[in-house]
Formats: structure tokens, sequence, C-alpha cells
């Protein structure tokens, strides 16, 4: 069968290997936290990292995130909503303890 005898397509053509559907995370301040913790939690082994299915340490990239999310925090003190100022002292708490227990500085 050639192109020409191929069924219609219909909507856009599709390249090889293109998902169906992209995600696109909602426009709201959780995502961009979200772009700082997830890779933190890779980084400290907490999760697998998707790119390569395998968990590995790397704490100072870790601790690079903790304190980019700490900044965030400091520099948008007082502009946050409620829940939005919960959601980044919870993540970071977590973050933080996380990071102690990994370098040893807590045990528990």
């Amino acid at each position: 069968m050639t192109d020409r005898d191929s069924p219609p397509q219909h909507g856009p053509r599709r390249k090889p290997g293109e998902d169906e559907q992209t995600f696109l995370p909602p426009l709201e301040f959780g995502s961009i936290v979200f772009l700082l913790y997830f890779p933190a939690l890779v980084q400290l082994g907490l999760t697998e990292d998707p790119a390569t299915g395998r968990r590995t340490e790397s704490l100072d990239l870790a601790k690079r995130n903790i304190d980019l999310l700490d900044l965030l925090r400091d520099r948008t003190k007082g502009n946050l909503e409620g829940q939005e100022e919960t959601f980044l002292d919870d993540v970071l708490n977590q973050l933080k303890l996380a990071y102690l227990k990994k370098t040893d500085a807590v045990k528990m």
C-alpha cells in the first residue's frame, strides 16, 4: 500500500514516537514548585529517574534545588495564597529532612 492508497488522516500528522497527548501542567504556582521538587526527589534517590528508570543520588544537585526553593519562598513571601505557601513549606520541609538523613546529619 502506498501513501496514495492510505486512508485519509484525521487531524494533524504526528511524527514517529510523538505521544498521542502531550501533558501540559496547569499555569499555577504549584507547577513552578514542582519543577524544582521532583528533580530534587530524584537527586536524593527517593524516586526513580524517569529518563533512566534507576535511582541515583546527587546530593549537591539536590541541595541546589532545595536552595532554589528556599530562594523562591523568600522572594514570594507575602505574595502567596495560603495553600501555595503551605505547599511550598511542606515541600521544603520534606526535602530538607530527606537531605539531612542522606548526609547523616540527622539519625532517625
